[in-house]
C-alpha cells in the first residue's frame, strides 16, 4: 500500500519522487526535479530508503497485463485497397496554392508557373506509374484549360477527360495515364 510520503519509482521510465497525493487509482508524486506528476497506482512501485524494492514477478505479471500496451489484439489481416479504387492524384493549380504571392507576376507568368508544375506533376505521375491525375484548374475564362489541353495534347498515351462534375464541378481535368501501350 502506498500513502503519501512514500517514495516511489515509475515502471516504465527513469523517475522517481515523493507521493503527494493518492486517489483510488491514481499517485500524484513530486520528482527530484521538482515536477508534480499523477500516473496510475499499476504504474508506480514503492521504494524503501532509496533503494528500488524488487517486486516479485506476479506482481510485475499483473502490472504488465493490466496496460493496454500489452494486451493482445486480435490478429486480422487489414484489407490492402485495390489500386482501382485507389483515390486520383490531385494537383491544384490555383496560384495562390503555388505561391505566397503574385505581387510582382504579370499574368504570363502565372500562366507560365502553373503550366510548369502541371507537366512537372504529370512527368512524377508517368515516372511513379500513377494512372490517375486529376488537374484542378478553376473556372475562370477558360485560358488556362486550353493551355493545359495543348500541353497534354504533346503527350502520347494519355486520355483526357472532364473530371467528377460532383465533387470538382467545371474547373478540372483528368488525365488517364495508359501503362502498357501498345
Amino acid at each position: 500500500m502506498i500513502t503519501i510520503g512514500d517514495t516511489v519509482s515509475v515502471l516504465d521510465e527513469p523517475i522517481t519522487g515523493k507521493v503527494v497525493s493518492v486517489s483510488i487509482d491514481e499517485i500524484t508524486i513530486e520528482t527530484n526535479d521538482g515536477f508534480e506528476m499523477t500516473f496510475f497506482v499499476n504504474e508506480v512501485v514503492k521504494m524503501q530508503s532509496e533503494e528500488l524494492m524488487i517486486p516479485s514477478y506476479e506482481e510485475v505479471s499483473k502490472n504488465l497485463q493490466e496496460k493496454e500496451v500489452f494486451r493482445k489484439k486480435p490478429k486480422r489481416p487489414a484489407p490492402k485497397p485495390k489500386e482501382r479504387h485507389l483515390p486520383p492524384m490531385e494537383v491544384d493549380l490555383h496560384i495562390h496554392k503555388l505561391v505566397r504571392s503574385t505581387k510582382a507576376m504579370s499574368n504570363h507568368d502565372i500562366v507560365t508557373l502553373q503550366l510548369d508544375t502541371a507537366k512537372r506533376q504529370l512527368d512524377f505521375a508517368i515516372s511513379k506509374r500513377i494512372p490517375k491525375v486529376i488537374f484542378i484548374h478553376g473556372v475562370g475564362q477558360g485560358i488556362l484549360k486550353e493551355e493545359l489541353k495543348y500541353l497534354f495534347g504533346r503527350y502520347d498515351n494519355l486520355k483526357i477527360s472532364d473530371a467528377d462534375y460532383k465533387k470538382y464541378g467545371l474547373g478540372a481535368m483528368e488525365i488517364y495515364i495508359v501503362q502498357n501501350p501498345k
